[in-house]
């Protein structure tokens, strides 16, 4: 991910000088017994190194055939692995060309489950996604046909150019992991996982996501151009015939050893130091906090909801977890904060004028509240 800019000259928000590192403020956490790990790790295993060798066999296979299909793109990679493995969904913004579309249909290939690509436009019903009634002339009954997001992994391009309503049914699908169709429910398959994509220079023809339906998305990626040692292996990748896929297959994980990952993120310990950190992050970006940013509320007019804590603790544990470790630390948690928060904060009229950048509005909020 790029460096977000520097904070322009009168900007409302201005980042407190680096605070020492005290104990967190707040309520006093339960006592915790000793334990390694800088004082995060439980006393005793929270994951068995059976289990933990496991997953890190299937992140790695997962990693091949993103690499071997998509280049460079290290944070996408990342944030795809994490809401893989976290059970969220992810909503990818860049230009026209940056492989969004690509990046998701590798992430899709390496898991041995069911892929749905769904082009909106908008003329795209709700019907055309979740599925809708047919009546047989022979039996006078109607079947049911299941519509393309009972899928494991389902990629929406452009989602930002179906209506509001179809964008509602999809949502509403994400969110309560079922459809309704002729009164009668049909769960969606596990594990689920929507890639939705969205170009940010196009605004004509376009319906733009509100910021409350964005919030259903446990992270937003912003794409960013390859470096140029990277766009000359796209072209070296091209005249060897090996852009659209390798010539020889990389591997692929089953459904269950997705689903294991998943319950294992849930097994990861987070020490309710951390889970205080959170806490205040998140009452920071509402005005709050115990060291509130000065003339934060210039900037920003809604902060992060109780989804935005759920995600960062979620999130933190499959950090850890792809990294080896069965408990969450403050790094985990600051490591993909633009992607958690960045579309969880409305800000104000002013701020958009200045040009201030939701990942500025982070910054100042992640410096001002002390590390535990």
């Amino acid at each position: 991910m790029s460096t977000p800019p520097t904070q322009p000259p009168g900007s409302p928000v201005r980042p407190p000088a680096a605070p020492a590192r005290p104990a967190p403020q707040g309520s006093a956490a339960p006592a915790a017994p000793q334990r390694a790990g800088g004082g995060f790790a439980p006393a005793a295993r929270a994951i068995s190194p059976g289990d933990l060798e496991r997953s890190g066999a299937i992140v790695s296979t997962i990693t091949k055939v993103f690499q071997s299909r998509v280049v460079g793109q290290e944070n996408l990679r990342l944030s795809l692995l994490t809401a893989l493995a976290a059970g969220g969904h992810v909503l990818l913004e860049s230009v026209p060309g940056l492989a969004k579309t690509t990046a998701a249909s590798a992430l899709a290939s390496s898991i041995t489950g069911s892929f749905a690509r769904i082009q909106c436009t908008p003329d795209l019903m709700p019907n055309d996604i979740i599925g809708t009634q047919i009546f047989n002339y022979g039996s006078g009954t109607f079947t049911t046909q299941l519509g393309p997001v009972h899928a494991n992994v389902v990629l929406l391009d452009e989602i930002n150019r179906s209506s509001a309503k179809t964008q509602s049914a999809m949502l509403e699908a994400m969110q309560e992991r079922q459809t309704s169709i002729g009164g009668e429910v049909h769960r969606l398959p596990e594990p689920f996982m929507v890639l939705a994509t969205q170009n940010p220079i196009e605004e004509e023809g376009t319906y733009v996501l509100p910021e409350a339906q964005m919030d259903r998305f446990l992270m937003k990626e912003i794409l960013t151009y390859p470096r140029p040692a990277e766009e000359h292996e796209i072209l070296d990748r091209s005249t060897a015939g090996s852009l659209t896929g390798p010539r020889e297959a990389v591997g692929t994980v089953s459904l269950e050893d997705v689903r294991f990952l998943q319950q294992m993120v849930d097994q990861v310990y987070v020490d309710p130091a951390v889970k205080r950190y959170i806490i205040d992050l998140v009452f920071t970006t509402r005005g709050s906090g115990p060291r509130p940013v000065p003339n934060l509320t210039q900037s920003v007019r809604v902060g992060a909801s109780p989804r935005g804590s759920l995600a960062l603790m979620r999130v933190g544990q499959a950090h850890a977890l792809l990294h080896g470790r069965d408990y969450v630390t403050p790094d985990d948690v600051r490591a993909l904060r633009y992607g958690v928060l960045r579309h969880r904060l409305v800000l104000t009229f002013d701020a958009l004028a200045s040009g201030i950048r939701p990942e500025q509005i982070i910054d100042a909020v992640f410096h001002a509240v002390p590390m535990p």
